[in-house]
């Protein structure tokens, strides 16, 4: 009798029972494990926005026909976008590779939680300790940021962007805050999804590159990128000093939509809103009714 040696990937049907698994042993983590894992995540997820910030910052600063100070790179606006979310990728190649435990991924706990295997109240307790852990991360991350000065280099044209980035996060209407940050989930849970079909370390980071660039260059929406992204612009604007705003033409007051309650009522939960839309039904809860909803003849 001769035993198959299989090397392919994990096909759909066992990728589900191996993400049932995985959410199982994610729910059971102790308290202090799982919030240093998601506070580390924060923080991956913060390099990955500080990448994308820099590649986005690529230009140079010029004067329009009004006298306002504005950012040319060079790039069409799509290239632009691609490249911001290629170098984002970082973030979830750290988290996947690496080990952490990110929030937005961890919707597909869903999948064990329609099982059974899983209680309601271990899936929101996994929830709240790893969204909390990743929004100490991505803050953490934020005033090293600050302190380093990054912001300043080329001219100022980093801390230009980031201002930028953040309030036009804070810009966007409720509703459709929600919808991108649908869709943003989505994509983050169907690369986690196929990193369950992984062999190998370059497997995963293969599996993720084009939907997390996907979902940054779309302009999609992610809390915890958003924990890093909007806290940033925010710190820049209440301390950054007054050399700062003299080399980039700005001051804070061009920035008055920017304020901590525009992050979180404007952002921070309509687009988590979205995300436990997008990656607990969207992807988790689809997944599970094709391959691991109790079938009647199994029953009879």
């Amino acid at each position: 009798m001769t035993t198959e040696i299989r090397i392919d990937a994990l096909l759909p049907g066992e990728m589900a029972t191996r993400a049932e698994l995985v959410g199982v042993r994610k729910a059971e983590m102790a308290f202090l494990t799982m919030f240093a894992l998601a506070v580390l995540a924060g923080a991956f997820i913060a390099l990955g926005a500080i990448f994308s910030t820099t590649v986005l910052a690529g230009g140079i600063l010029v004067k329009d026909a009004q006298g306002a100070t504005v950012l040319l790179t060079g790039l069409p606006y799509g290239l632009n976008r691609m490249f911001a979310g290629l170098v984002f990728c970082l973030g979830l190649i750290l988290v996947v590779v690496g080990g952490a435990e990110l929030f937005t991924g961890n919707n597909l706990i869903a999948m064990a939680w329609a099982s059974g295997k899983v209680s309601s109240a271990a899936l929101l307790r996994n929830w709240v300790i790893v969204y909390i852990g990743n929004f100490v991360g991505s803050i953490g991350t934020v005033i090293i940021m600050f302190f380093s000065k990054q912001y300043t280099f080329s001219s100022g044209a980093i801390g230009l962007t980031a201002l930028n980035i953040a309030t036009s996060k804070v810009q966007l209407g409720f509703v459709q805050a929600i919808a991108l940050g649908i869709m943003c989930n989505a994509l983050v849970c169907l690369a986690v999804w196929m990193c369950f079909s992984a062999r190998s370390t370059t497997d995963k980071i293969l599996a993720i590159i084009f939907p997390i660039a996907a979902f940054v260059a779309a302009g999609f929406e992610h809390s915890v990128a958003n924990m890093y992204f909007i806290p940033m612009g925010l710190v820049i604007k209440q301390f950054a000093a007054p050399d700062f705003w003299k080399v980039i033409g700005k001051t804070p007051a061009d920035f008055s939509a920017l304020t901590w309650q525009a992050f979180f009522v404007n952002n921070l939960l309509p687009v988590t809103i979205g995300n436990i839309i997008g990656g607990a039904i969207l992807v988790a809860a689809v997944y599970w009714l094709i391959f691991l909803r109790p079938r009647k003849s199994e029953q009879t």
